[in-house]
């Protein structure tokens, strides 16, 4: 193979191996980016009494430049308060085999919750979200089942967090 026939060659594997790369530049395509709020202390209210609010507590306090406030003194230094008004866990039949026996679940967890201002300003008035998921039942391997079925439940857990977190960050002023 000759030297500029060589060089031609590479030539073309780099443009071929740019050619996608410059394709996902010119899509707008960019990474998910931490979320950024317009207010620096939340209070998170009534989330201690539930894994779905220690979840929130947890993953709330990693982000930087926000103070996650819980203890009820220190309402006054709060910019923002996330009200978590109820959170139900629910299991409903939602199959069953020509016997009669259970076959498959839906599991659910809906919250109600809503957010505001020191002042009472309302920035999300009550808000319900539900996470469903649906699970196979089968009686020979029930301990099993129950494992996955926690499982479930924390995974809906954390979809709810990250949810409430992307309508936090939608929250452009603190009045």
């Amino acid at each position: 193979m000759t030297s500029s026939r060589r060089s031609v060659l590479q030539h073309a594997a780099r443009l071929g191996l740019m050619g996608p790369c410059l394709m996902l530049v010119g899509c707008g395509f960019e990474l998910r980016k931490p979320p950024q709020f317009a207010f620096k202390a939340l209070f998170l209210n009534n989330v201690v009494t539930h894994p779905l609010g220690l979840e929130m507590l947890s993953v709330f306090s990693k982000v930087q430049g926000l103070r996650v406030l819980t203890d009820p003194r220190d309402l006054d230094q709060a910019d923002m308060i996330f009200d978590l008004n109820s959170v139900v866990r629910e299991k409903v039949i939602i199959g069953r085999t020509s016997t009669g026996a259970i076959r498959e679940f839906q599991l659910r967890i809906k919250i109600l919750f809503k957010v505001r201002t020191p002042a009472g300003v309302e920035k999300i008035p009550e808000a319900e979200m539900i996470q469903r998921r649906d699970i196979s039942f089968n009686e020979s391997a029930v301990l099993a089942k129950e494992i996955e079925e926690e499982l479930l439940y924390q995974n809906m857990q954390t979809d709810l967090t990250y949810q409430i977190m992307r309508r936090l960050s939608a929250i452009k002023t603190v009045d």
